[in-house]
């Protein structure tokens, strides 16, 4: 039931798993501007002169390629691609590179305790954000511990044949252990967030499809049991009455009439079980998509009652809850749904209304005096739900212009309807059918904005129509 060219926006057409991905992708390349203003630009305050001028390029180039490098290692965590290795290769070749010309020019650098301080800074921070980067390029914990492992050791490494004193090592390499463990720790958490959502999204979309297939082995099953013992019986009966006709017996005429009897039987109990299948009852679908809703994480507020209807009354809008319900799990992003059920005069109306859906929905229509009291009728002196025609100015509640009926939404009034008509889509298709074979109507469309709602409008029998709740 998605609207055709329906637009939410860049960000309103992505899926929430999409939305996920953005955020993380985005975020890893926030760290690259964050690891230009943390180290870059303090390492360029600190030194004074001289060198001063390279070290946030250096820092601005180490961040560029982090940024590059968590780029394509997110498209290999989702599949999109090889594993980036030369990349990652020449990424930590150059992470190496310059913690060891920094590490140098701390200890022998030309420009005093200044220098010292600010190269410090960078090889401290490019080791923090060079290993946690790496920590996305390698799956499963004890290679991500690996890298975090290394960084240090090496921190360790580099600094002791150059003459640093042991305290001093330790102290930087402890300071190396916090930064890259954190961000590398960030980078596989990261990672495994975005899996649960995408493994969590196929779940969704696999509970669809199996329900759709149990539903199918179901009707399979008793078409079965109804078939196959009578097709048995036929079968055996048919070629007893050709072996007694073939002999000349009477009892041939007996048994075909039998087979006549049971072949009929048949018929009937397969249009039942047809029957059952397509029928649906609106309490038990209400009472269904309130709890498949609710285990899915989607508030769900069911008001109106809907006893004393025809049971073909109950069986269209019982498939309209059931569909709308799948599209609500399957489609946009709800955090709460409302099903309201209203009887009024002559007619019964259901609405399916949830949140989550990014469109250009229009906002309910207009002002007029004559609304109709539950979208039975048009505006002020409104025709009946079957062909009544309104000459009021109020907006039709459910029709496609002011003042006109249900069915059609033709009429003299001004006014935008509530919902707007949409077409399209197999779903809405068959459930315009099943409605129309009662005399009913649907419409569905965004509604202010995030919201869409379904709009389904029976008729009744003047025996069982009520008064509007």
């Amino acid at each position: 039931m998605r609207i055709p060219g329906s637009s939410g926006g860049w960000w309103g057409r992505k899926s929430t798993p999409g939305k996920i991905e953005t955020y993380t992708r985005w975020s890893f390349h926030l760290f690259a501007v964050i690891e230009v203003a943390v180290v870059g630009l303090p390492a360029f305050a600190q030194a004074g002169s001289g060198l001063a001028a390279w070290l946030p390029a250096v820092v601005t180039v180490h961040a560029v390629l982090c940024s590059r490098t968590a780029s394509q290692a997110l498209d290999w965590t989702r599949g999109r691609r090889e594993r980036p290795v030369r990349l990652l290769w020449t990424f930590g070749a150059v992470t190496v590179l310059i913690a060891v010309v920094a590490i140098v020019l701390t200890e022998h650098g030309p420009g005093g305790e200044h220098l010292a301080a600010a190269t410090n800074t960078v090889f401290v921070g490019v080791l923090g954000f060079g290993g946690g980067t790496l920590a996305l390029g390698v799956r499963g914990r004890r290679h991500v511990l690996a890298v975090v492992a290394g960084c240090v050791a090496g921190a360790l490494l580099v600094q002791l044949p150059l003459g640093v004193a042991l305290p001093a090592a330790l102290g930087t390499a402890f300071a190396v252990l916090v930064s890259c463990g954190g961000l590398a720790f960030t980078s596989a958490f990261s990672v495994w967030l975005l899996d649960a959502v995408y493994e969590l999204d196929e779940a969704r979309e696999t509970r669809a499809r199996l329900a759709v297939a149990e539903e199918r082995l179901r009707f399979g099953r008793d078409l079965h049991d109804v078939m196959g013992r009578n097709l048995s019986v036929i079968a055996l009966k048919s070629e007893l009455a050709v072996q007694l006709t073939r002999r000349g017996r009477p009892e041939a005429v007996e048994q075909m009439i039998e087979v006549q009897r049971i072949a009929r039987e048949s018929q009937r109990e397969v249009r039942d079980v047809v029957r059952g299948y397509r029928e649906a009852d609106l309490h038990l679908e209400l009472a269904g998509a309130q709890g498949v809703l609710a285990a899915a994480g989607i508030e769900c507020e069911i008001t109106g009652e809907a006893t004393g209807l025809p049971v073909e009354v109950q069986s269209a809008l019982g498939w309209v809850v059931r569909e709308a319900t799948t599209n609500v799990l399957r489609h946009g992003d709800a955090g709460r749904c409302m099903v309201g059920v209203r009887v009024g005069v002559g007619c019964v109306v259901l609405t399916v209304e949830n949140d989550g859906v990014k469109g250009d929905g229009g906002a309910p229509g207009g002002a007029g005096s004559g609304a109709g009291q539950v979208g039975c009728a048009g505006g002020a002196g409104g025709g009946d739900v079957g062909s009544g025609r309104g000459t009021g100015s109020g907006a039709g509640q459910v029709g496609r212009a002011g003042g006109g009926d249900v069915r059609d939404g033709e009429g003299a009034g001004g006014g935008a309807g509530l919902v707007g008509s949409v077409g399209g889509g197999a779903g809405l298709v068959g459930l315009r059918e099943r409605l129309s074979a009662v005399g009913g109507a649907l419409e569905a469309g965004a509604v202010e904005g995030d919201r869409f709602r379904v709009v389904a409008t029976v008729p009744l029998p003047a025996a069982t129509g009520g008064v509007a709740s």
